[in-house]
């Protein structure tokens, strides 16, 4: 299992708290995402490609990981990358949950396509549009949080 707060970028919200955790059982991870001090309204959040979450406005995390070279899109329905977990909803007092099960991960492992230790995860103010390229538009970023166990 592995288990992260998410670090508030310096120059976004600071009331942004949460915790995300990705467990592994025969050969699926479940991702959970609990996120609070949000605006509410859509967000999107995606794996990055790096784990370094020092600069402030989260462009250290890279761009979304993508280890398979395919486009963006939505995940399950059209191609996308591995990183394109896609969007949820904060509510009125800004708490939004998000949970996705995929065999297309792995906590360490041999596939470096699948191994998802070592990158970043990010929380952006907006939606995803699931069309715009490379990254579909979702905004600044608000929260990052490495993938480390």
């Amino acid at each position: 299992m592995v288990r992260d707060r998410l670090r508030v970028m310096e120059q976004k919200i600071n009331t942004i708290t949460g915790t995300a955790t990705f467990t592994e059982k025969n050969g699926k991870v479940t991702f959970v995402a609990k996120i609070a001090g949000l605006q509410p309204g859509i967000h999107a959040i995606h794996i990055h490609e790096k784990s370094d979450c020092s600069a402030s406005d989260g462009s250290s995390a890279g761009g979304h990981w993508n280890p398979t070279f395919k486009k963006h899109g939505k995940w399950g329905i059209e191609e996308h990358h591995k990183g394109d977990i896609g969007n949820f909803t904060a509510d009125e007092k800004g708490n939004g949950t998000i949970t996705l099960t995929t065999d297309e991960w792995s906590i360490g492992g041999e596939d470096a396509t699948k191994d998802i230790l070592g990158k970043g995860l990010i929380v952006h103010q907006g939606a995803d549009d699931f069309v715009s390229q490379p990254a579909g538009n979702a905004g600044a970023r608000v929260a990052c949080s490495a993938i480390i166990k």
